[in-house]
């Protein structure tokens, strides 16, 4: 069992919360997708001392609603009208040392984008493979696993070249991106049915087209999950979840970037549920944004869906 939280690793937690707040303002704020928020908080493998394990991941957003600022603007200020994507991922962990694991993501994205051309109104459609993302995690700087840091690539895997779609709407972004995080995990009561986390992820686009820069972007989750409560004999563990996801992404560069129209903060309520039985682990959440400032004028979901099942061994 994990033990109750203790000043030092509150000092921990504090540390991560404060770094996240120390590399925001460094960027201005890009992209009308956003999907960095599915890369933390609940349901992510976050090391458990398992050998490994296998997943699916099926996300859902669709962008519909223009936003300036901090407020909800005119959709006639917009040219893009709707951003409706299904998000397929494929991936595992393995811990190759005693302390380390790595993870290996490899995404599929379903969108269709309706926007005015000029000549009306249109929809298109596209799917294909997205961008990789390799990392490996260091466990060793508590006993318990439960802190740790995170390195790793995004790669330009993804198909970034469909005619009709913007640069900052392609599944792929083209670019080798740099990811670094930490994350902590731990007990908050003595019999550890009660649980926190704090995780981060910073993705630095390293490499990229001559055309277009993605901005970088901040990813970070904290949350709290209860898991005293058991179903079927005490064979079906439920833990609720309850978590806020917060980004932070700067401005897109190049000729064909939008600097004006990009980039945004955002932080997402995301209540959830965790369903565990034997070796199979089942999570869900809605987000719902709750503040959110963009530059310029794009589109915004109001609601975000995440579905991960993880099979360990």
């Amino acid at each position: 069992m994990t033990p109750p939280i203790s000043r030092p690793a509150f000092a921990a937690l504090a540390s991560l919360v404060a770094a996240s707040a120390f590399l925001a303002p460094t960027m201005t704020q890009a992209c009308a997708c956003g999907c960095g928020v599915f890369s933390v908080g609940a349901g992510n493998l976050m090391p458990d001392g398992n050998k490994g394990s296998v997943f699916v991941e099926y996300d859902f957003m669709d962008q519909s609603t223009n936003w300036s600022g901090s407020s909800r603007a005119s959709a006639d200020d917009n040219g893009d009208k709707k951003i409706k994507t299904d998000f397929l991922t494929l991936g595992g962990q393995i811990r190759v040392a005693q302390n380390w694991t790595v993870t290996a993501e490899v995404p599929a994205w379903n969108r269709a984008f309706t926007t005015d051309t000029g000549d009306g109104v249109e929809t298109f459609k596209h799917a294909a493979l997205g961008d990789v993302r390799l990392m490996a995690t260091y466990t060793g700087l508590a006993k318990d696993m439960s802190l740790g840091l995170i390195a790793g690539v995004k790669l330009p895997t993804g198909d970034h070249s469909y005619a009709n779609f913007d640069p900052d709407t392609e599944i792929s972004t083209g670019s080798t991106d740099l990811l670094l995080g930490a994350y902590k995990q731990g007990a908050l009561n003595r019999n550890g049915d009660i649980q926190y986390f704090v995780q981060g992820v910073w993705d630095k686009p390293v490499d990229w087209r001559a055309t277009y820069r993605p901005g970088e972007e901040l990813d970070t989750a904290i949350g709290v999950s209860w898991s005293g409560w058991s179903l079927a004999g005490g064979k079906l563990r439920v833990a609720p979840v309850v978590q806020m996801i917060g980004s932070v992404r700067a401005r897109d560069h190049g000729s064909d970037g939008h600097p004006t129209d990009s980039g945004y903060e955002r932080a997402v309520l995301a209540p959830g549920i965790e369903l565990q039985s034997g070796p199979w682990r089942l999570f869900t959440d809605i987000g719902v944004p709750v503040y959110q400032r963009v530059n310029g004028d794009q589109l915004t979901s109001p609601t975000l869906f995440k579905t991960m099942l993880t099979r360990s061994f």
